[in-house]
């Protein structure tokens, strides 16, 4: 890939091509971490400023280079999200350890599978920062509890008590969205 290396040596040209191939794709990733479009999209300037300033560091993880990229990218953003939460959102945590639950079973588990990927996003985009942030490291990212709390600076029940939350709230939007669609389909 060309434009990393010229991205390297400072070329804004380079460094347009790299924005706009990449831009829907990180977007994504930041979308995932905010409930509004200005917090995702300064964080996806923030993420690209780090991009720009740490490319001369990228080296390809394998064969593919676009791939390699893309994973290097994806890490890059999601920090950059860990950090804007740390920044805004970190002193609004959650601690409540005594009503912790690990497990949310479903009555009906067939309901996430008529879920579009964007009413899944909206969902989580409806949860507190807190409970957004560690949904996403643990659910989408797949980091452990300990992973988290380390990263986030918070104790590791801290961790698990806002997932456990997160997905109770998560559960009672989906519920809800439910419920306003059936009685649309009443109507």
């Amino acid at each position: 890939m060309h434009h990393v290396g010229a991205c390297a040596l400072n070329n804004r040209e380079s460094q347009k091509i790299l924005y706009r191939s990449f831009y829907s794709y990180a977007m994504a990733i930041c979308d995932r971490y905010t409930n509004n479009e200005e917090d995702a999209i300064e964080i996806l300037n923030d993420g690209f400023l780090k991009v720009f300033n740490e490319i001369y560091r990228f080296q390809p993880a394998y064969t593919d280079v676009i791939s390699s990229f893309k994973g290097w990218l994806r890490k890059i953003m999601v920090y950059t999200s860990i950090d804007h939460f740390r920044k805004y959102h970190k002193h609004k945590m959650v601690t409540d350890l005594e009503n912790v639950v690990y497990q949310i079973t479903s009555e009906d588990e067939d309901a996430v599978d008529k879920l579009s990927y964007d009413e899944i996003i909206r969902a989580i985009q409806g949860l507190t920062p807190a409970y957004r942030t560690i949904f996403n490291l643990f659910v989408i990212e797949g980091l452990s509890h300990d992973e988290i709390a380390q990263k986030l600076e918070i104790s590791t029940g801290t961790s698990k008590s806002n997932l456990s939350k997160a997905r109770k709230q998560l559960q009672k939007i989906l519920f809800k969205k439910n419920q306003i669609e059936l009685s649309r389909n009443v109507i």
